[in-house]
């Protein structure tokens, strides 16, 4: 764990916050590599995971972007609410599941909304090692749009294209830039689900392939619990058996039992608690692993997966 102090707070857009953090004691943060995010320990026991957006070469401090979202299940409104200059913070080092695929010939990323955090660091590495690449960015408006002067200024401005809703004229035409994907050329999109799911989507039907699609999300989609049964889970360390009813986690009754798994996200989106099963079939509701990833059925996120076995042993 780091503990920081938040030098600055700027209102970067209407409903957007950046915060700029630095090491208490003055030293060198961690290195981290475009696509990284940083665990943001928040009062009341929340933790929540933002995207650093500050070029990755820098050392003394870390820049993020938080949304105030009206869904808030409580980090982004604590940060907007509560967290001013001046503030102590504890985070984890940068962890990256996001990363760059530094043999792509080119690049090709999409930034939704404040989905842009991630994209921007990666935009600034690329142009920085002078990479093939362009940047789309959609948003609803200018005024909300965080970082546009920051675009506009910086060294690769005419690779970037801004699409904003309130301007028609601008509409992305995701099929027409997805168009005939070369070999070597990989995706990168971070934004709403919606967004995401529709640039994603579009890529398939112009027959890119799985291996060059990468992806980010913030937040998991609601999921129909109303049908969900109770199974058992084993440790399989101890052969210990527990009993998951249909209104508990795997995590909420271990944890009730003593067993810690670390966990962060709580919707399968940031793969902290990602387990290894051992046994048994896993109900994949984690927007983490890939799809080749969950038909391997051997790791699982037990923050919101279930079982579609009676019994799911799991390797701890």
């Amino acid at each position: 764990m780091i503990d920081v102090v938040v030098v600055s707070r700027n209102n970067e857009a209407q409903g957007i916050c950046t915060y700029e953090l630095a090491s208490t004691d003055g030293s060198a943060l961690p290195a981290f590599s475009a696509g990284s995010h940083i665990d943001v320990h928040l009062p009341g026991g929340l933790i929540r995971q933002y995207s650093l957006c500050n070029h990755p070469d820098e050392q003394h401090r870390y820049l993020i972007g938080v949304l105030k979202d009206p869904a808030s299940r409580g980090g982004s409104q604590s940060l907007h609410e509560q967290i001013n200059s001046g503030d102590c913070l504890r985070i984890s080092e940068p962890r990256n599941l996001f990363p760059l695929a530094h043999e792509a010939r080119r690049s090709l990323l999409f930034a939704g909304g404040i989905g842009i955090t991630p994209i921007l660091c990666m935009a600034e590495r690329l142009a920085h090692n002078g990479a093939d690449f362009e940047l789309h960015y959609c948003a609803r408006s200018g005024e909300r749009a965080a970082f546009v002067e920051r675009l506009r200024n910086s060294s690769f401005a005419d690779r970037v294209f801004m699409h904003f809703d309130e301007q028609p004229e601008t509409a992305m035409n995701a099929a027409q830039v997805l168009a005939n994907p070369q070999p070597g050329t990989h995706l990168y999109v971070c934004g709403p689900g919606g967004f995401m799911q529709h640039v994603l989507d579009s890529a398939r039907a112009q027959d890119w392939q799985e291996h060059a699609l990468h992806r980010e999300y913030f937040a998991a989609a609601p999921i129909d619990s109303s049908n969900d049964g109770s199974f058992s889970v084993k440790v399989g360390s101890t052969g210990q058996v527990f009993d998951i009813p249909a209104d508990k986690t795997v995590v909420q009754v271990l944890e009730s039992h003593g067993i810690d798994i670390p966990m962060s996200c709580e919707q399968g989106v940031c793969g902290t608690c990602l387990t290894r099963v051992l046994e048994g079939v896993p109900d994949h509701r984690d927007m983490f692993l890939t799809e080749d990833e969950q038909a391997c059925n051997d790791q699982f996120t037990p923050c919101c997966s279930r079982s579609k076995s009676p019994l799911l042993v799991l390797d701890i």
